[in-house]
C-alpha cells in the first residue's frame, strides 16, 4: 500500500499545540481524514482520528463523555475518576477510529504527513495561496460508479459466478370475498356465506 496524496489544513497561530489537520490517501483509492499534527515536547507528531469515550449513568443508563461531571439525561452526579488510566496515570478519554497496527506503518505515515506539513507551510507564505483540504467533499462525485455498475461487477467475479437478476413482481390476486349460497336445514330459507372473510372455515 502506497501513500499517494497528503492534504494539509493549517491552523491559525494560537496558544494551543494543534498545528494542522490533514488527510491521507492510499493507492488513490482510500482516504483517511481528520488526522491532527500536534506540537510535542520532542517535535511535531501525528495523532490519528479519534472519538470520545463514553460510559453509562448508573441511575438512568444514558451515555455520557468520561469528562462529564453530571449526567446529560437525569442530572445525577458522576464519578470524575471513572476513566481508565494508563501506566503513566493518564486518563484514557479517546479511542482511535483508524490507526496503524505496527511501528513501521506509523513511521511511514508520520514521515509523509510531517513532510507535507512543512511543504504546506512554505507554500502558505506565497501570494495567492489556497488550501486544498476543504475541497474534498465533492471530488469523488465525477465518474463515480453507479449502483448498477457495482452490482454488475460483483456478478462477474474471478470465480466465474454470475448472479441472477430478480424479475419484477406480478400483481397478486385480490382479496375480494366470494359469496356462496346455502340452504338452511329445515327452514327452507337461503343464507349467503362470505368465504373470503378473515377466519372463514374455522368454525
Amino acid at each position: 500500500m502506497e501513500i499517494t496524496e497528503v492534504r494539509i489544513k493549517l491552523v491559525q497561530d494560537n496558544n494551543e499545540r494543534l498545528q494542522a489537520f490533514c488527510s491521507v490517501t492510499f493507492d488513490d483509492a482510500f482516504v483517511i481524514r481528520d488526522l491532527k499534527i500536534i506540537e510535542g515536547t520532542k517535535g511535531s507528531f501525528v495523532a490519528m482520528p479519534s472519538r470520545k469515550l463514553t460510559d453509562r449513568c448508573q441511575q438512568c443508563g444514558c451515555k455520557n463523555h468520561l469528562r462529564a461531571r453530571h449526567c446529560n439525561q437525569c442530572g445525577g452526579k458522576l464519578d470524575e475518576d471513572r476513566a481508565i488510566r494508563d501506566a503513566d496515570g493518564r486518563a484514557k478519554l479517546h479511542a482511535d477510529i483508524a490507526h496503524p497496527i505496527n511501528s513501521g506503518c506509523r513511521e511511514v505515515i508520520q514521515g509523509a504527513v510531517i513532510r507535507a506539513y512543512q511543504e504546506e507551510r512554505e507554500r502558505s507564505k506565497q501570494p495567492g495561496y489556497v488550501c486544498t483540504y476543504d475541497d474534498l467533499d465533492g471530488e469523488y462525485e465525477e465518474g463515480a460508479a453507479s449502483l448498477t455498475q457495482v452490482v454488475s461487477e460483483l456478478g462477474t467475479g474471478n470465480r466465474g459466478t454470475t448472479y441472477r437478476t430478480h424479475g419484477a413482481h406480478t400483481q397478486r390476486g385480490t382479496h375480494n370475498p366470494t359469496t356462496e349460497t346455502t340452504t338452511g336445514v329445515g327452514s327452507g330459507r337461503k343464507e349467503e356465506k362470505k368465504t373470503g372473510d378473515f377466519g372463514a372455515g374455522v368454525f
